[in-house]
């Protein structure tokens, strides 16, 4: 089983612990993401600017926009809602950045509840639409876009960071049933 240290310092046992890995090639493949520090912001429209000066960068404004730097990522989930996604050792100064900005939010570190996947690959597309229902020609959702979906019966945040490449987040429960769906999804692609 393979330890993973949480924002906290913790150790645990990773949701893929026991799981088979998901088989390599090039033209998919789904790679577990080291551990991260992972939050969600509310805030009025009045904190937003107060929000992005605590984060370190600017609040994306509409939907599916991503604002990212210095390891940094803000993805919009809704209009005062969004997944705040960071390496592991920035997780204490961000915390400690919103617990001074004066206005009002709520900021909730979900580094302990979520996971996530790159899905990467020539066949990264497909692979995705065998259970996410979104349209992914990029002019309905070009590089750079992020949105709370589904993929088959799993809540997800699916985040297009290049053509072919996607960051997935989702619960840590729901880890080895995104595993084991994509791995069935792939089937196809590995065996040809």
């Amino acid at each position: 089983m393979i330890p993973e240290t949480t924002t906290a310092g913790i150790e645990r046992i990773g949701p893929l612990a026991g799981q088979p890995s998901f088989p390599t090639t090039r033209r998919v493949n789904v790679t577990p993401l080291s551990p991260l520090a992972r939050f969600i912001l509310r805030c009025p429209p009045e904190a937003i600017e107060a929000g992005g000066a605590a984060l370190g960068l600017a609040l994306p404004g509409s939907a599916h926009g991503v604002s990212e730097g210095g390891g940094r990522a803000a993805l919009w989930l809704g209009p005062d809602e969004w997944l705040l996604i960071a390496p592991v050792e920035d997780g204490a100064s961000i915390t400690e950045g919103f617990a001074v900005i004066g206005a009002a939010h709520s900021l909730v570190d979900i580094s302990h509840r979520n996971t996530g996947f790159i899905v990467s690959g020539t066949k990264a597309v497909d692979l995705l639409n065998a259970g996410v229902p979104l349209d992914f020609h990029p002019t309905a959702f070009p590089l750079g876009s992020a949105t709370r979906t589904l993929l088959s019966k799993a809540e997800i945040v699916l985040w297009r960071t290049a053509t072919d490449r996607f960051h997935l987040e989702c619960w840590r429960s729901f880890a080895p049933y995104v595993q084991a769906f994509l791995a069935e999804a792939a089937r196809e692609y590995i065996s040809g």
